[in-house]
């Protein structure tokens, strides 16, 4: 038996609001699977379990605020599940021979099969708390979905994101979220000695690529150009190893893939930054997809509790409405940040001659107890290499 823990969902997390329960005692889990609800700073958080087995005991009640750490269900090997609850034994009567022919006797009455479970009553829609509670915030109609839940209950996962949603869900605290940032970014800047490098990249070719891929498409599934570097980046990182893990316990840890996070800017104030796994082994189209996925579940707060604890190195993009560059700032315990500017039309030197070109500036922010500039430099000239190279992506 093992003990189900208050996973930590970022390093500005210390505790967390059970909201609900998807599972009960007795159900089957396997890796993956959802199964509960969590609050935290940042909105509401698909929490799952990363072990199979069988849920024996649920520890903490909805509602109740739970530390990072703290035990929230017991679950069970799937071997070890009829230890847990053996199912009663039937007892069986001893037989003795009978010393004179038995007179016949009445059968006993038969014993009648339980009554089924109740159905739920025609119209009667099964919804979790929290799922009714974003459904009402998000103008969903419940009669329209299929449950996922227990005994066919609609739950968060069901919940389809909107494209444009109205606003945050019931709990969230964006004034909560920003003194959790502030946290998590006055322990990165008081424990984490960051160092800094810049380049700018001409991004001719990479957006000329994009140019022709865009040309024959509807508008709806046109490339952007976050994706053409998210890919580049991608590849860079994968590249340059020692700067794609986590410091812990005194050491540098590499990750076992490159799981990019992706920072995301809030509608109602704040940051999140939700990682796309293996971001280095997508192609250009199921990159933006994964890209344009994670941005509307981020902003229709519908991420799960992977999402973010995953990321082993962070990437910021202000987009076209940014400033040219930025400076970011590591987010613990990962020891490398990416910082993307806005595209900018700048006069470049081509063959000798001045030319009018759109121009990228990318700044790496760097953990000097795992890497150095030698390191980091490393990185951002494969980035630009590879930009530079354009039909490589």
């Amino acid at each position: 038996m093992t003990v189900f823990r208050m996973p930590s969902l970022g390093a500005d997390m210390e505790s967390g609001t059970l909201v609900e329960w998807l599972v009960r005692p007795g159900d089957r889990v396997k890796r993956g699977d959802v199964v509960a609800v969590v609050e935290t700073a940042k909105g509401a958080i698909e929490i799952e379990i990363f072990q199979d087995g069988v849920v024996r005991a649920l520890i903490a009640e909805p509602g109740a605020v739970v530390p990072v750490g703290a035990p929230l269900a017991e679950i069970a090997a799937e071997g070890a599940a009829a230890e847990v609850a053996p199912a009663p034994a039937t007892p069986q009567p001893a037989v003795t021979p009978p010393t004179a022919p038995a007179r016949p006797t009445a059968a006993p009455p038969r014993r009648q099969p339980a009554p089924a479970p109740a159905a739920p009553q025609a119209g009667r829609v099964r919804v979790t708390p929290a799922a009714r509670r974003r459904a009402a915030a998000l103008g969903i109609a419940l009669e329209r979905l299929r449950g996922t839940g227990v005994d066919g209950a609609i739950c968060l996962a069901d919940l389809p994101s909107p494209v444009l949603p109205k606003r945050a869900p019931a709990g969230f605290d964006p004034a909560a979220m920003r003194a959790a940032i502030a946290a998590a970014m006055s322990r990165s800047k008081r424990e984490i000695p960051h160092y800094y490098l810049s380049e700018t990249v001409d991004l001719s070719a990479a957006l000329d690529r994009l140019a022709r891929i865009n040309a024959e498409r509807d508008p709806s599934a046109r490339l952007l150009p976050a994706a053409i570097l998210l890919r580049a980046a991608a590849l860079a990182i994968a590249a340059t190893p020692q700067v794609n893990g986590w410091w812990e316990e005194g050491r540098f840890r590499a990750a076992d893939g490159v799981h990019v996070g992706w920072a995301v800017a809030l509608r109602g104030g704040g940051l999140i930054a939700p990682a796309i796994r293996n971001a280095d082994r997508l192609a250009l189209d199921p990159l933006m997809a994964a890209l344009r996925d994670l941005v509307q579940r981020a902003r229709s707060f519908a991420l799960r509790g992977s999402e973010l604890t995953c990321a082993s190195i962070t990437i910021t993009s202000l987009g076209e409405r940014g400033a040219e560059s930025v400076l970011p700032v590591i987010h613990p315990p990962q020891v490398a940040m990416l910082g993307i500017g806005r595209i900018v039309v700048r006069p470049w030197v081509v063959d000798g001659t001045v030319q009018p070109r759109q121009v990228v500036t990318l700044t790496l922010a760097g953990d000097h107890r795992a890497t150095d500039g030698h390191v980091g430099g490393l990185l951002l000239t494969r980035l630009a290499a590879l930009l530079a190279d354009a039909e490589r992506l």
